[in-house]
């Protein structure tokens, strides 16, 4: 009995030691314990409960961060949103359309880039789980519209600044499929080339 009672206080003590410190690490932990377990059990059987204990938290402090085990790998949209929206607002004027964007995807992007440990496994996560695939096309549109918007705020027609946001993003998220299966180009790079596959279909020329 005693060494029970014993094993249970160490075991405690262990776990108080290696709680987060801050809710941004309790955040990061959620999301990598989510990846590591997406990895090895796929993501319908893997639960929030498992994820909290990979952590090293409870399932309560997984949900005041996120409302269901999808939404874990999507936590980084609301920077990409503000990157996105700030970068085509603060473009120079006289920019086309297609340069503010590529000028705005490429910035937003290192928010992407810097985390590649995490983005290319969640790419392929994302690829191979329907689930996963519904929410991120959510979260695509709902970018798209906010890169629609900023893009009427500098003037660009109604309908073609929608239009020019649906292609850029197509753009940018083949720029992103690409990086993932060659790391040997920077993300920029992929990007500037999906660009200019689009200038090729339009006929246009890239700005000096």
């Amino acid at each position: 009995m005693t060494d029970i009672c014993g094993s249970v206080s160490h075991w405690r003590f262990r776990y108080r030691e290696g709680m987060p410190r801050s809710g941004a690490e309790a955040r990061r932990r959620l999301q990598q314990a989510a990846l590591e377990l997406y990895r090895e059990h796929g993501f319908d059987r893997t639960t929030t409960a498992e994820i909290a204990a990979r952590a090293g938290v409870n399932e309560r402090t997984f949900f005041r961060h996120f409302p269901d085990k999808r939404e874990v790998l999507f936590g980084g949209e609301a920077d990409v949103r503000v990157a996105l929206t700030q970068e085509v607002t603060e473009a120079p004027d006289g920019m086309s359309p297609l340069d503010v964007l590529l000028r705005a995807f490429r910035n937003a992007g290192r928010i992407i880039e810097d985390n590649r440990a995490f983005a290319e496994p969640r790419t392929r996560i994302i690829a191979a789980t329907p689930a996963l695939r519904e929410r991120e096309l959510a979260k695509s549109a709902s970018l798209t519209a906010a890169v629609a918007d900023a893009l009427r705020q500098r003037g660009v027609p109604a309908r073609l600044a929608v239009l020019a946001a649906h292609t850029g993003w197509a753009a940018f998220e083949q720029a992103v499929r690409d990086w993932t299966d060659d790391p040997t180009q920077d993300l920029a790079a992929h990007l500037a080339r999906a660009f200019d596959d689009l200038r090729a279909l339009s006929g246009a020329t890239p700005a000096a």
